[in-house]
């Protein structure tokens, strides 16, 4: 397998802040990458330095074969980027963007099915300022697409869009990988980067403290399942206590939380409540995510 991407030992401080501090990893061609991290973690400063826009303090960055600061002009032919907080002239119509962004390329593909793609079709003769917040966000990536590119970079890629807005983007993600293009995609959404991506490196302070497959990450914490119900009237807590796999017991009100593990602990509870002849309903499962592991490596308190 190729590697897209190679970082070794990447250092960035702003003044006595050290935001990137020896940061290492590959991203493989084909392949759908995760950074996810707090805020402040150092994933902003990382991809920037990935991507050419901001120098490195120390370490080497690879990317498609270039050097991101020797050979920047050469890069931006094979890359896109869609970043976080981006702007055009408010008086700019859809399509004039469109035709501008492939003009700068000496290769670009017809824009108008991308277009079709993102779902702005009738908005082609629009103006950037009478877009709202997920229109322009749209247009970005496909700004970001014009020049069919081989590596593509989105950054919070579904930050401001409905429910229905962020699935059409995630099967267009999905889509970029199935035509063989790379994707390095940053995102504080735990689904989304659990939905799309190979791998996935988490940042925190700084330093990836864990990279490796969504489902191998959530392996390795070793995490509960979870039965939940609601439960009418009352109820023995030992006795779910006693089922094999049950680890604890918590109540909020009618709302029940039963932790454990086992391929036997739905039906042990089901069967216990049976037993003691207790009304439930809306019995469900949770298993675990992403989010916990993000949690559980990062902690749960607010950063600014």
């Amino acid at each position: 397998m190729s590697e897209a991407i190679v970082v070794e030992d990447l250092c960035k401080s702003y003044g006595d802040v050290r935001a990137v501090d020896g940061v290492s990893f590959t991203v493989y061609t084909g392949e759908i990458f995760g950074m996810v991290g707090p805020n402040g973690a150092g994933k902003t400063t990382t991809v920037e330095c990935v991507e050419g826009l901001r120098r490195p303090d120390r370490g080497t960055i690879r990317v498609l074969g270039f050097d991101p600061q020797r050979d920047g002009y050469a890069l931006r032919e094979r890359i896109g980027v869609q970043l976080q907080e981006a702007a055009l002239p408010d008086r700019i119509r859809v399509d004039e963007a469109m035709s501008l962004f492939a003009s700068l390329y000496p290769r670009s593909v017809d824009w108008r099915p991308l277009l079709e793609q993102v779902g702005l079709t009738d908005k082609q003769r629009s103006f950037f300022a009478d877009l709202s917040g997920g229109q322009k966000q749209r247009l970005f990536v496909a700004l970001a697409l014009v020049n069919d590119p081989d590596l593509i970079f989105l950054d919070e890629l579904t930050t401001g869009l409905d429910p229905q807005a962020r699935r059409a983007m995630w099967d267009l993600v999905r889509g970029m990988r199935e035509r063989g293009k790379t994707v390095f995609l940053t995102t504080h959404y735990m689904e989304e980067a659990e939905r799309l991506c190979n791998r996935v490196a988490i940042i925190d302070h700084g330093r990836i403290v864990a990279l490796d497959t969504p489902e191998n990450l959530i392996r390795s914490l070793g995490a509960e399942q979870r039965v939940v119900f609601t439960a009418d009237g009352g109820w023995d807590g030992a006795v779910l206590r006693g089922v094999p796999g049950v680890t604890r017991v918590e109540r909020i009100g009618e709302r029940v939380v039963v932790y454990g593990r086992g391929e036997r602990l739905v039906g042990g509870v089901v069967g216990a409540l049976e037993r003691m002849g207790v009304r439930f309903r809306d019995l469900h499962t949770e298993q675990p995510s992403l989010e916990d592991v993000f949690l559980a490596l990062t902690g749960r308190e607010m950063r600014e």
